[in-house]
């Protein structure tokens, strides 16, 4: 049976072009984004103080080296079209994670029985940063101007994705499975829910998208369509290199194919704000993300479970 979670994205999308006037009021999407943070690194926390993995470490290391090498690989593609701070941004976007499609593909996984490491959701969060600064560089490289970088680190690091994950990953990791417990009621319960008028309204936020898209031309399109599937391969390779489970190789694809319409944007007005806001978000959010919603998740988990 299909999991009826991305059919939300699809309801919303259709309600935009259908012109029905359906929002999700401003506060409850915010309250909704809290939530879903939170639920994921508790979750995470807690299986990793239930678990004693021997390479939670190293795996970690891997996650951030994989976040900063993205940035190189897709940079000089994206330099062939556009500007050196375009490019830049677009990297950023590209190089960074999107934690609603992990949580998506968690929750798929779960409904289909398969398992996977308890820390992938640390993974998530440690490779928010590193796409973000390599892509700094890559746009100052050569310029005259140097970016503020304690503003920066404070912009990316105090960023409410990371903090709301890393400081979930840090209750759920002190209060262990037994503290959480009182807690599951709330954030392991509802998640579902809470997940589907989520992707509800990012389905209307994606389908408002569509006019920038047509603006951005078929070269952003065709990257966006193309770069998730060969950036999803060197996750699975990471993943064979770390020895993670079908489901933990699974995530980490996903991590690796995902591109980011929180953390990036926020991060590049300030340190890249000559850079066109327009072209990350329209190819995280009307690109990448449906593509990973709709296709790639159930091809990552085929391609994982091949090889």
């Amino acid at each position: 049976m299909p999991d009826a979670v991305p059919f939300f994205f699809a309801l919303g999308a259709l309600a935009h072009l259908c012109r029905s006037g359906l929002r999700l009021p401003a506060p409850l999407y915010e309250t909704l984004s809290i939530y879903l943070l939170l639920a994921i690194g508790l979750k995470g926390g807690v299986e990793i103080a239930a678990s004693s993995h021997p390479a939670l470490w190293r795996d970690a290391l891997g996650a951030i080296l994989l976040g900063a090498l993205i940035p190189l690989l897709v940079f000089p593609l994206f330099r062939w079209r556009f500007s050196r701070p375009d490019a830049a941004s677009l990297a950023a976007h590209f190089g960074s994670v999107s934690i609603v499609t992990f949580a998506v593909a968690s929750a798929v996984l779960h409904q289909r029985g398969v398992e996977f490491e308890g820390h992938l959701v640390l993974l998530a969060a440690l490779m928010e940063a590193p796409a973000l600064i390599v892509a700094t560089l890559l746009a100052r490289l050569g310029g005259a101007e140097k970016p503020d970088w304690g503003r920066l680190l404070h912009e990316v690091l105090a960023n409410k994705s990371v903090l709301l994950l890393l400081g979930g990953i840090a209750i759920g990791w002190a209060a262990g499975p037994q503290g959480a417990a009182p807690l599951a009621p709330l954030f392991v319960d509802l998640f579902k829910g809470a997940l589907c008028l989520f992707l509800l309204e990012m389905g209307l936020v994606a389908a408002s998208q569509l006019p920038e898209l047509k603006k951005s031309g078929r070269f952003l399109l065709g990257c966006g369509l193309v770069l998730p599937p060969l950036l999803a391969l060197a996750g699975l390779a990471l993943a064979r290199f770390l020895d993670l489970s079908l489901g933990g190789s699974v995530l980490l694809m996903v991590l690796a194919s995902s591109a980011s319409y929180i953390a990036a944007p926020t991060a590049m007005r300030l340190a890249v704000p000559e850079a066109n806001p327009a072209l990350g978000v329209t190819a995280a959010l009307a690109i990448v993300f449906p593509f990973n919603l709709l296709l790639g998740i159930p091809l990552y988990i085929w391609l994982a479970g091949a090889l």
